[in-house]
């Protein structure tokens, strides 16, 4: 389960019983802000893109969209969404829990998205569609071997 996968990776930062697991779905940004008590837009959502050497993460505050300009610039190429399938397949998570934890493909990149930084705290999935943790953009950042802060989304 991907849920216990992300779990056994905090470990590593002390973080595995941090992990929220919640009774109802968390599955979308406005599911997990009313699960969680928290605005919808410290929801850190995962989003998932094809890149010509596997595949971009790029982590958003729940509030943003991407900014098809801004990501053809920053990437060199067209924001072009993972099907369900290629989700899996690269990150080892279903949509509804993808995170940016626990990824063992070498072939994916995370990204965090400068809109995440107006925030002390925000909260990631943890690999299921009813979890989430309670981490500060550092911890963020290094939980999720990112590979930099980029500048890719418009607030809506």
């Amino acid at each position: 389960m991907s849920i216990e996968k992300v779990k056994e990776y905090l470990k590593q930062f002390g973080r595995d019983r941090d992990v929220i697991e919640l009774a109802q779905s968390s599955a979308t940004v406005a599911l997990a802000a009313a699960a969680l008590g928290v605005e919808e837009a410290r929801i850190a959502k995962t989003l998932s893109f094809k890149s010509e050497s596997g595949a971009i993460l790029v982590v958003t505050a729940g509030d943003a969209r991407i900014d098809n300009k801004k990501f053809k610039t920053v990437f060199g190429i067209k924001a072009k969404m993972l099907s369900p399938d290629e989700v899996v397949e690269y990150t080892g998570h279903a949509i509804g829990g993808v995170c940016p934890f626990a990824i063992d493909n070498l072939d994916v990149k995370v990204y965090l998205d400068n809109s995440l930084k107006r925030f002390d705290t925000v909260y990631p999935a943890c690999g299921s569609g009813n979890s989430a943790i309670k981490l500060t953009c550092g911890e963020l950042e290094e939980f999720s071997n990112s590979s930099g802060w980029v500048d890719v989304c418009k607030i809506v």
